[in-house]
Protein backbone atom coordinates (compact mmCIF):
# COMPACT_ATOMS: atom_id res chain seq x y z
CA UNK A 1 0.00 0.00 0.00
CA UNK A 2 1.09 3.56 -0.55
CA UNK A 3 1.61 5.38 2.73
CA UNK A 4 1.52 9.17 2.52
CA UNK A 5 4.64 9.40 4.67
CA UNK A 6 6.64 7.17 2.35
CA UNK A 7 5.41 9.02 -0.72
CA UNK A 8 6.45 12.35 0.73
CA UNK A 9 9.85 11.00 1.65
CA UNK A 10 10.67 9.51 -1.73
CA UNK A 11 8.94 11.70 -4.26
CA UNK A 12 9.78 15.03 -5.74
CA UNK A 13 7.38 17.93 -6.04
CA UNK A 14 5.66 18.51 -9.35
CA UNK A 15 6.48 22.20 -9.47
CA UNK A 16 8.44 22.96 -12.63
CA UNK A 17 11.99 24.22 -12.63
CA UNK A 18 12.44 27.89 -13.39
CA UNK A 19 11.72 28.48 -17.07
CA UNK A 20 10.49 24.95 -17.75
CA UNK A 21 7.81 24.33 -20.42
CA UNK A 22 5.45 21.34 -20.55
CA UNK A 23 5.05 20.20 -24.18
CA UNK A 24 2.67 17.27 -23.79
CA UNK A 25 1.33 14.74 -21.28
CA UNK A 26 0.09 11.14 -21.38
CA UNK A 27 -2.00 9.96 -18.42
CA UNK A 28 -3.05 6.44 -17.42
CA UNK A 29 -5.87 6.19 -14.89
CA UNK A 30 -7.64 3.48 -12.96
CA UNK A 31 -11.41 3.50 -12.54
CA UNK A 32 -12.89 4.80 -9.30
CA UNK A 33 -14.94 2.94 -6.69
CA UNK A 34 -16.95 0.00 -8.05
CA UNK A 35 -19.04 -2.95 -6.99
CA UNK A 36 -17.19 -6.20 -6.30
CA UNK A 37 -15.48 -7.90 -9.25
CA UNK A 38 -16.62 -11.26 -7.85
CA UNK A 39 -20.09 -10.75 -9.29
CA UNK A 40 -20.84 -10.47 -13.03
CA UNK A 41 -21.78 -7.03 -14.29
CA UNK A 42 -19.71 -5.12 -11.74
CA UNK A 43 -19.83 -1.39 -12.40
CA UNK A 44 -18.60 2.05 -11.46
CA UNK A 45 -20.53 3.53 -8.55
CA UNK A 46 -21.63 7.14 -8.16
CA UNK A 47 -18.74 7.54 -5.72
CA UNK A 48 -16.38 6.13 -8.33
CA UNK A 49 -17.66 8.50 -10.99
CA UNK A 50 -17.10 11.43 -8.64
CA UNK A 51 -13.57 10.23 -7.93
CA UNK A 52 -12.67 10.04 -11.63
CA UNK A 53 -14.37 13.40 -12.22
CA UNK A 54 -12.32 15.01 -9.44
CA UNK A 55 -9.08 13.60 -10.82
CA UNK A 56 -9.99 15.07 -14.22
CA UNK A 57 -10.64 18.42 -12.56
CA UNK A 58 -7.28 18.29 -10.81
CA UNK A 59 -5.44 17.49 -14.03
CA UNK A 60 -7.28 20.39 -15.63
CA UNK A 61 -5.95 22.68 -12.92
CA UNK A 62 -2.40 21.47 -13.52
CA UNK A 63 -2.20 21.25 -17.30
CA UNK A 64 -4.96 23.45 -18.77
CA UNK A 65 -5.47 26.38 -16.43
CA UNK A 66 -3.97 29.59 -17.79
CA UNK A 67 -2.67 30.45 -14.34
CA UNK A 68 -0.77 27.17 -13.92
CA UNK A 69 3.01 27.17 -14.31
CA UNK A 70 2.67 23.68 -15.79
CA UNK A 71 0.11 24.49 -18.46
CA UNK A 72 0.80 22.52 -21.65
CA UNK A 73 2.22 24.73 -24.38
CA UNK A 74 -0.51 25.92 -26.74
CA UNK A 75 -3.31 23.76 -25.39
CA UNK A 76 -6.90 24.99 -25.50
CA UNK A 77 -7.90 25.90 -21.97
CA UNK A 78 -11.69 25.68 -22.16
CA UNK A 79 -12.76 24.26 -25.52
CA UNK A 80 -12.08 20.64 -26.45
CA UNK A 81 -10.01 20.46 -29.65
CA UNK A 82 -9.96 16.93 -31.06
CA UNK A 83 -6.54 17.27 -32.69
CA UNK A 84 -5.00 18.13 -29.32
CA UNK A 85 -6.61 15.50 -27.10
CA UNK A 86 -6.70 11.71 -27.44
CA UNK A 87 -8.53 9.24 -25.19
CA UNK A 88 -8.56 5.45 -25.34
CA UNK A 89 -9.93 2.63 -23.20
CA UNK A 90 -10.77 -1.05 -23.54
CA UNK A 91 -14.38 -1.60 -24.55
CA UNK A 92 -15.56 -2.28 -21.00
CA UNK A 93 -18.36 -0.27 -19.48
CA UNK A 94 -16.61 0.44 -16.19
CA UNK A 95 -13.56 1.86 -17.98
CA UNK A 96 -15.62 3.79 -20.51
CA UNK A 97 -17.61 5.34 -17.65
CA UNK A 98 -14.43 6.19 -15.73
CA UNK A 99 -12.87 7.79 -18.81
CA UNK A 100 -16.02 9.80 -19.49
CA UNK A 101 -16.11 11.06 -15.89
CA UNK A 102 -12.44 12.08 -16.04
CA UNK A 103 -13.00 14.01 -19.26
CA UNK A 104 -16.11 15.70 -17.83
CA UNK A 105 -13.82 17.18 -15.20
CA UNK A 106 -11.02 17.89 -17.65
CA UNK A 107 -13.18 19.79 -20.17
CA UNK A 108 -16.38 20.69 -18.29
CA UNK A 109 -19.58 22.00 -19.91
CA UNK A 110 -19.32 25.58 -21.07
CA UNK A 111 -22.13 27.22 -22.99
CA UNK A 112 -19.92 29.91 -24.52
CA UNK A 113 -17.65 27.46 -26.36
CA UNK A 114 -20.53 25.43 -27.81
CA UNK A 115 -22.85 28.34 -28.66
CA UNK A 116 -24.11 28.53 -32.25
CA UNK A 117 -25.83 31.59 -33.70
CA UNK A 118 -28.13 30.94 -36.64
CA UNK A 119 -28.86 33.22 -39.57
CA UNK A 120 -32.13 34.29 -37.96
CA UNK A 121 -30.31 35.40 -34.81
CA UNK A 122 -31.39 32.51 -32.53
CA UNK A 123 -28.67 30.82 -30.47
CA UNK A 124 -28.13 27.28 -29.29
CA UNK A 125 -25.64 25.58 -27.01
CA UNK A 126 -25.04 21.89 -26.39
CA UNK A 127 -27.39 20.21 -23.90
CA UNK A 128 -26.50 20.05 -20.20
CA UNK A 129 -25.26 23.64 -20.13
CA UNK A 130 -22.83 23.24 -23.00
CA UNK A 131 -21.66 19.67 -22.49
CA UNK A 132 -18.52 18.90 -24.53
CA UNK A 133 -18.57 15.57 -26.37
CA UNK A 134 -15.05 14.18 -26.29
CA UNK A 135 -14.18 11.31 -28.60
CA UNK A 136 -13.15 8.17 -26.73
CA UNK A 137 -11.54 5.33 -28.70
CA UNK A 138 -12.89 2.09 -27.22
CA UNK A 139 -11.14 -1.08 -28.31
CA UNK A 140 -13.07 -4.39 -28.28
CA UNK A 141 -11.24 -7.57 -27.34
CA UNK A 142 -11.44 -8.71 -30.97
CA UNK A 143 -9.34 -5.76 -32.12
CA UNK A 144 -5.52 -5.97 -32.25
CA UNK A 145 -5.47 -2.55 -30.63
CA UNK A 146 -6.88 -4.10 -27.46
CA UNK A 147 -3.43 -5.41 -26.54
CA UNK A 148 -2.01 -1.99 -25.68
CA UNK A 149 -4.11 -1.57 -22.52
CA UNK A 150 -5.04 -5.22 -21.89
CA UNK A 151 -1.94 -7.08 -22.96
CA UNK A 152 -2.49 -9.89 -20.47
CA UNK A 153 -5.95 -10.78 -21.81
CA UNK A 154 -6.24 -13.69 -24.28
CA UNK A 155 -2.55 -14.43 -23.67
CA UNK A 156 -2.02 -18.13 -22.82
CA UNK A 157 1.65 -17.74 -21.94
CA UNK A 158 0.76 -14.99 -19.46
CA UNK A 159 -1.84 -17.25 -17.85
CA UNK A 160 0.69 -20.06 -17.48
CA UNK A 161 3.42 -17.77 -16.16
CA UNK A 162 1.09 -16.06 -13.70
CA UNK A 163 -0.32 -19.36 -12.46
CA UNK A 164 3.18 -20.76 -11.94
CA UNK A 165 3.46 -18.59 -8.82
CA UNK A 166 1.19 -21.10 -7.09
CA UNK A 167 3.88 -23.77 -7.37
CA UNK A 168 6.45 -21.46 -5.79
CA UNK A 169 7.63 -22.41 -2.25
CA UNK A 170 6.91 -18.84 -1.12
CA UNK A 171 3.29 -19.22 -2.21
CA UNK A 172 2.96 -22.57 -0.44
CA UNK A 173 4.44 -21.19 2.78
CA UNK A 174 2.20 -18.13 2.70
CA UNK A 175 -0.87 -20.25 2.02
CA UNK A 176 -0.16 -22.49 5.01
CA UNK A 177 0.65 -19.55 7.28
CA UNK A 178 -2.53 -17.62 6.46
CA UNK A 179 -5.09 -20.46 6.37
CA UNK A 180 -6.26 -19.90 9.98
CA UNK A 181 -6.54 -16.16 9.32
CA UNK A 182 -8.74 -16.60 6.24
CA UNK A 183 -10.89 -19.23 7.93
CA UNK A 184 -12.10 -16.57 10.36
CA UNK A 185 -14.16 -14.91 7.62
CA UNK A 186 -16.36 -17.87 6.70
CA UNK A 187 -19.32 -16.66 8.75
CA UNK A 188 -19.32 -13.44 6.77
CA UNK A 189 -18.68 -14.89 3.31
CA UNK A 190 -20.87 -18.00 3.59
CA UNK A 191 -23.71 -16.11 1.89
CA UNK A 192 -21.64 -15.63 -1.25
CA UNK A 193 -23.39 -18.23 -3.41
CA UNK A 194 -20.32 -19.89 -4.92
CA UNK A 195 -18.04 -19.75 -1.88
CA UNK A 196 -17.07 -22.78 0.20
CA UNK A 197 -14.79 -22.95 3.26
CA UNK A 198 -12.00 -24.33 1.05
CA UNK A 199 -12.10 -21.12 -1.00
CA UNK A 200 -10.79 -19.12 1.95
CA UNK A 201 -7.10 -19.31 1.16
CA UNK A 202 -4.27 -17.10 -0.01
CA UNK A 203 -4.94 -18.37 -3.55
CA UNK A 204 -8.03 -16.14 -3.52
CA UNK A 205 -6.38 -13.25 -1.66
CA UNK A 206 -7.59 -10.50 -4.00
CA UNK A 207 -11.13 -11.83 -4.37
CA UNK A 208 -11.59 -12.13 -0.60
CA UNK A 209 -10.19 -8.66 0.00
CA UNK A 210 -12.33 -7.20 -2.78
CA UNK A 211 -15.55 -8.75 -1.42
CA UNK A 212 -14.92 -7.47 2.10
CA UNK A 213 -13.53 -4.09 1.07
CA UNK A 214 -16.46 -3.24 -1.20
CA UNK A 215 -18.83 -4.37 1.55
CA UNK A 216 -17.08 -2.07 4.01
CA UNK A 217 -17.65 0.86 1.65
CA UNK A 218 -21.20 0.18 0.43
CA UNK A 219 -22.97 -1.88 3.08
CA UNK A 220 -24.11 0.03 6.15
CA UNK A 221 -23.81 -3.08 8.30
CA UNK A 222 -20.10 -3.19 7.45
CA UNK A 223 -19.45 0.53 7.82
CA UNK A 224 -16.35 1.40 9.85
CA UNK A 225 -17.08 2.65 13.35
CA UNK A 226 -14.49 3.54 15.95
CA UNK A 227 -11.72 2.15 13.72
CA UNK A 228 -13.41 -1.25 13.49
CA UNK A 229 -15.77 -2.92 11.08
CA UNK A 230 -18.75 -4.71 12.53
CA UNK A 231 -19.53 -8.38 11.92
CA UNK A 232 -16.18 -9.34 13.43
CA UNK A 233 -13.85 -7.66 10.90
CA UNK A 234 -11.49 -5.19 12.48
CA UNK A 235 -9.71 -2.44 10.61
CA UNK A 236 -6.35 -4.20 11.18
CA UNK A 237 -7.83 -7.37 9.65
CA UNK A 238 -8.93 -5.45 6.57
CA UNK A 239 -5.47 -3.90 6.31
CA UNK A 240 -3.88 -7.35 6.49
CA UNK A 241 -6.25 -8.63 3.82
CA UNK A 242 -5.13 -5.73 1.64
CA UNK A 243 -1.44 -6.45 2.24
CA UNK A 244 -1.89 -10.11 1.33
CA UNK A 245 -3.77 -9.12 -1.82
CA UNK A 246 -0.92 -6.71 -2.65
CA UNK A 247 1.66 -9.49 -2.53
CA UNK A 248 -0.42 -12.01 -4.48
CA UNK A 249 -1.32 -9.61 -7.29
CA UNK A 250 2.17 -8.16 -7.66
CA UNK A 251 3.65 -11.66 -7.90
CA UNK A 252 1.05 -12.60 -10.53
CA UNK A 253 1.94 -9.57 -12.68
CA UNK A 254 5.71 -9.23 -12.33
CA UNK A 255 8.67 -11.49 -11.75
CA UNK A 256 12.12 -10.75 -13.11
CA UNK A 257 12.60 -14.46 -13.83
CA UNK A 258 9.17 -14.86 -15.47
CA UNK A 259 8.99 -12.06 -18.06
CA UNK A 260 5.63 -13.21 -19.45
CA UNK A 261 3.93 -12.24 -16.19
CA UNK A 262 4.56 -8.61 -17.10
CA UNK A 263 3.26 -8.74 -20.67
CA UNK A 264 0.51 -6.24 -19.73
CA UNK A 265 3.11 -3.74 -18.58
CA UNK A 266 5.16 -4.35 -21.73
CA UNK A 267 2.29 -3.55 -24.10
CA UNK A 268 1.39 -0.56 -21.94
CA UNK A 269 4.99 0.66 -22.28
CA UNK A 270 4.56 0.37 -26.04
CA UNK A 271 1.35 2.40 -25.83
CA UNK A 272 3.05 5.15 -23.84
CA UNK A 273 5.93 5.27 -26.32
CA UNK A 274 3.47 5.65 -29.20
CA UNK A 275 1.48 8.39 -27.50
CA UNK A 276 4.52 10.39 -26.38
CA UNK A 277 6.21 9.96 -29.72
CA UNK A 278 3.15 11.41 -31.44
CA UNK A 279 3.62 14.54 -29.33
CA UNK A 280 7.29 14.74 -30.27
CA UNK A 281 6.87 13.69 -33.91
CA UNK A 282 4.12 16.26 -34.55
CA UNK A 283 6.01 18.95 -32.62
CA UNK A 284 3.29 19.23 -30.04
CA UNK A 285 0.18 18.95 -32.19
CA UNK A 286 -1.06 16.13 -29.94
CA UNK A 287 -0.86 17.63 -26.48
CA UNK A 288 -2.74 15.37 -24.07
CA UNK A 289 -3.52 11.64 -24.15
CA UNK A 290 -5.70 9.80 -21.65
CA UNK A 291 -5.55 6.01 -21.32
CA UNK A 292 -7.62 3.95 -18.87
CA UNK A 293 -7.10 0.46 -17.52
CA UNK A 294 -6.91 -1.87 -14.55
CA UNK A 295 -4.74 -2.32 -11.48
CA UNK A 296 -2.85 -5.26 -13.00
CA UNK A 297 -1.38 -3.00 -15.68
CA UNK A 298 -0.19 -0.60 -12.97
CA UNK A 299 1.51 -3.40 -11.02
CA UNK A 300 3.13 -4.89 -14.10
CA UNK A 301 4.54 -1.52 -15.15
CA UNK A 302 5.67 -0.72 -11.59
CA UNK A 303 7.84 -3.83 -11.71
CA UNK A 304 9.06 -3.41 -15.30
CA UNK A 305 10.03 0.22 -14.77
CA UNK A 306 11.93 -0.56 -11.55
CA UNK A 307 9.77 1.88 -9.59
CA UNK A 308 10.02 -0.51 -6.65
CA UNK A 309 13.72 0.38 -6.41
CA UNK A 310 12.73 3.89 -5.37
CA UNK A 311 9.88 2.97 -3.03
CA UNK A 312 8.57 -0.32 -1.66
CA UNK A 313 5.10 1.25 -1.85
CA UNK A 314 5.04 0.39 -5.55
CA UNK A 315 4.62 -3.27 -4.58
CA UNK A 316 1.07 -2.37 -3.49
CA UNK A 317 -2.23 -2.18 -5.32
CA UNK A 318 -3.04 1.29 -6.65
CA UNK A 319 -6.06 2.97 -5.07
CA UNK A 320 -9.29 3.64 -6.92
CA UNK A 321 -8.83 6.49 -9.45
CA UNK A 322 -5.03 6.29 -9.13
CA UNK A 323 -3.18 7.77 -12.08
CA UNK A 324 0.28 8.05 -13.54
CA UNK A 325 1.47 10.74 -15.90
CA UNK A 326 4.34 11.06 -18.36
CA UNK A 327 5.35 14.67 -19.01
CA UNK A 328 7.22 15.68 -22.15
CA UNK A 329 9.00 18.95 -21.36
CA UNK A 330 11.95 21.20 -22.02
CA UNK A 331 14.03 22.93 -19.38
CA UNK A 332 13.68 26.29 -21.13
CA UNK A 333 10.81 28.78 -21.26
CA UNK A 334 9.80 28.46 -24.92
CA UNK A 335 6.94 29.56 -27.15
CA UNK A 336 7.50 26.94 -29.87
CA UNK A 337 8.35 23.26 -29.80
CA UNK A 338 12.12 22.87 -29.31
CA UNK A 339 14.62 20.59 -31.00
CA UNK A 340 14.32 16.93 -30.03
CA UNK A 341 17.66 17.07 -28.23
CA UNK A 342 16.16 19.56 -25.78
CA UNK A 343 13.19 17.34 -24.88
CA UNK A 344 12.98 15.32 -21.65
CA UNK A 345 10.43 13.02 -19.98
CA UNK A 346 9.32 12.80 -16.36
CA UNK A 347 7.11 10.18 -14.63
CA UNK A 348 4.58 11.18 -11.96
CA UNK A 349 2.13 9.21 -9.84
CA UNK A 350 -0.95 10.01 -7.77
CA UNK A 351 -2.47 7.28 -5.61
CA UNK A 352 -6.19 8.05 -5.62
CA UNK A 353 -8.41 11.10 -5.76
CA UNK A 354 -8.38 12.54 -2.24
CA UNK A 355 -5.65 14.81 -0.97
CA UNK A 356 -2.69 13.21 -2.72
CA UNK A 357 -0.62 15.45 -4.94
CA UNK A 358 0.82 14.34 -8.27
CA UNK A 359 4.45 13.49 -7.48
CA UNK A 360 7.50 12.69 -9.58
CA UNK A 361 9.42 9.42 -9.13
CA UNK A 362 12.58 8.12 -10.82
CA UNK A 363 12.13 5.40 -13.44
CA UNK A 364 14.36 2.44 -14.26
CA UNK A 365 16.08 2.35 -10.86
CA UNK A 366 17.76 5.71 -11.41
CA UNK A 367 18.06 8.64 -9.04
CA UNK A 368 17.04 11.46 -11.38
CA UNK A 369 13.33 12.00 -12.07
CA UNK A 370 13.86 13.48 -15.56
CA UNK A 371 15.44 11.72 -18.52
CA UNK A 372 16.45 13.05 -21.95
CA UNK A 373 14.00 11.86 -24.62
CA UNK A 374 16.56 9.53 -26.24
CA UNK A 375 17.41 7.82 -22.92
CA UNK A 376 13.75 7.46 -21.99
CA UNK A 377 12.93 5.83 -25.34
CA UNK A 378 15.91 3.49 -25.04
CA UNK A 379 14.95 2.37 -21.52
CA UNK A 380 11.27 1.96 -22.33
CA UNK A 381 12.18 0.12 -25.50
CA UNK A 382 14.04 -2.51 -23.50
CA UNK A 383 10.79 -3.27 -21.71
CA UNK A 384 8.15 -2.64 -24.35
CA UNK A 385 6.12 -4.70 -26.79
CA UNK A 386 5.79 -2.44 -29.84
CA UNK A 387 3.98 -4.51 -32.45
CA UNK A 388 0.96 -6.78 -32.62
CA UNK A 389 3.06 -9.55 -34.16
CA UNK A 390 5.48 -9.41 -31.23
CA UNK A 391 2.56 -9.85 -28.84
CA UNK A 392 0.91 -12.64 -30.83
CA UNK A 393 4.13 -14.64 -30.93
CA UNK A 394 5.04 -14.04 -27.30
CA UNK A 395 1.56 -14.96 -26.11
CA UNK A 396 1.12 -17.90 -28.51
CA UNK A 397 -2.30 -16.38 -28.92
CA UNK A 398 -5.09 -17.96 -30.93
CA UNK A 399 -6.89 -14.61 -31.30
CA UNK A 400 -8.26 -14.24 -34.82
CA UNK A 401 -6.17 -11.15 -35.52
CA UNK A 402 -3.04 -13.24 -34.83
CA UNK A 403 -3.89 -15.73 -37.56
CA UNK A 404 -2.25 -13.65 -40.30
CA UNK A 405 1.15 -14.26 -38.74
CA UNK A 406 2.94 -17.50 -39.55
CA UNK A 407 6.33 -19.00 -38.95
CA UNK A 408 8.17 -19.96 -35.77
CA UNK A 409 7.22 -18.17 -32.57
CA UNK A 410 9.66 -16.51 -30.20
CA UNK A 411 9.68 -16.24 -26.42
CA UNK A 412 9.48 -12.62 -25.38
CA UNK A 413 12.21 -11.40 -23.08
CA UNK A 414 12.65 -7.68 -22.25
CA UNK A 415 16.43 -7.91 -22.51
CA UNK A 416 16.17 -9.22 -26.07
CA UNK A 417 14.62 -5.97 -27.22
CA UNK A 418 17.34 -3.65 -25.94
CA UNK A 419 18.36 -3.03 -29.56
CA UNK A 420 15.09 -3.76 -31.33
CA UNK A 421 13.99 -2.25 -34.63
CA UNK A 422 12.10 0.64 -33.09
CA UNK A 423 14.88 1.45 -30.64
CA UNK A 424 18.01 0.89 -32.74
CA UNK A 425 18.11 4.47 -33.95
CA UNK A 426 19.18 5.61 -30.50
CA UNK A 427 22.44 3.66 -30.69
CA UNK A 428 25.04 5.99 -32.12
CA UNK A 429 23.28 9.11 -30.91
CA UNK A 430 20.23 9.11 -33.15
CA UNK A 431 16.61 9.19 -32.03
CA UNK A 432 14.00 6.47 -32.23
CA UNK A 433 10.88 6.94 -34.25
CA UNK A 434 7.86 5.11 -32.89
CA UNK A 435 5.39 5.83 -35.64
CA UNK A 436 2.24 3.81 -36.04
CA UNK A 437 3.02 2.39 -39.48
CA UNK A 438 6.35 1.75 -41.20
CA UNK A 439 6.63 4.15 -44.10
CA UNK A 440 8.48 1.69 -46.38
CA UNK A 441 5.55 -0.73 -46.34
CA UNK A 442 2.84 1.89 -46.36
CA UNK A 443 1.93 1.52 -50.04
CA UNK A 444 1.74 -2.26 -50.15
CA UNK A 445 -0.14 -2.44 -46.84
CA UNK A 446 -2.63 0.12 -48.06
CA UNK A 447 -3.36 -2.03 -51.10
CA UNK A 448 -3.60 -5.18 -49.01
CA UNK A 449 -6.01 -3.55 -46.57
CA UNK A 450 -8.56 -3.10 -49.34
CA UNK A 451 -8.79 -6.87 -49.77
CA UNK A 452 -8.72 -7.76 -46.08
CA UNK A 453 -11.35 -7.72 -43.44
CA UNK A 454 -11.72 -4.71 -41.16
CA UNK A 455 -10.00 -6.54 -38.34
CA UNK A 456 -6.86 -7.01 -40.37
CA UNK A 457 -7.00 -3.32 -41.25
CA UNK A 458 -6.84 -2.58 -37.54
CA UNK A 459 -3.71 -4.69 -37.27
CA UNK A 460 -1.94 -2.61 -39.89
CA UNK A 461 -2.81 0.55 -37.99
CA UNK A 462 -1.41 -0.97 -34.83
CA UNK A 463 2.04 -1.71 -36.21
CA UNK A 464 4.96 0.49 -35.21
CA UNK A 465 7.62 1.82 -37.56
CA UNK A 466 11.19 2.80 -38.35
CA UNK A 467 13.72 5.64 -38.63
CA UNK A 468 14.18 8.26 -41.26
CA UNK A 469 17.63 8.67 -42.79
CA UNK A 470 18.60 11.60 -40.59
CA UNK A 471 17.54 9.81 -37.41
CA UNK A 472 15.11 12.60 -36.53
CA UNK A 473 11.59 11.98 -35.35
CA UNK A 474 9.09 11.91 -38.18
CA UNK A 475 5.41 11.08 -38.52
CA UNK A 476 3.67 9.25 -41.33
CA UNK A 477 0.17 10.13 -42.37
CA UNK A 478 -1.03 6.93 -40.74
CA UNK A 479 -0.39 8.19 -37.21
CA UNK A 480 -3.84 9.68 -37.31
CA UNK A 481 -5.16 6.12 -37.38
CA UNK A 482 -4.84 6.03 -33.59
CA UNK A 483 -3.31 2.71 -32.63
CA UNK A 484 -3.46 2.87 -28.86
Amino acid sequence: MFSKLALLAVSATIGPALGETILGVTVFTRHGDRTSKHFPGYSLTSLGAQQNFKVGQDYRGIYLDSGSSKRILGISEDKYVSSQVYASTPDQKILLDATTAFLQGFYPPLEEVTRLTLANGSTYSNPLNGYQYIHIHSEPSTSPNSIWLKGDDSCPTYTRASSSFKSNPEFQQRTEATTPFYARFWDILRNVHDYRPENLTYANAYDIYDLLNTASIHNASFAPANHAISQGISAPDLARLRTLADSAEFAANYDVDEPMRSIGGATFAGAVLARLNETVATRGRRKFSLLAGSYDTFLSFFGLADLTAGSADFYGLPAYAASMAFEVFTAENVTAFPAVGEVSVRFLFRNGSDGEALKAFPLFGRKEVALPWSEFVAEMGKRAITSVREWCEACESTAEFCMIYSGPTTIWNPAAYAISGVISGIIGGTFAVLTILGSKKLGEKARARKARKARENDICLAEMGALNKAGAVERTSSVGGESV
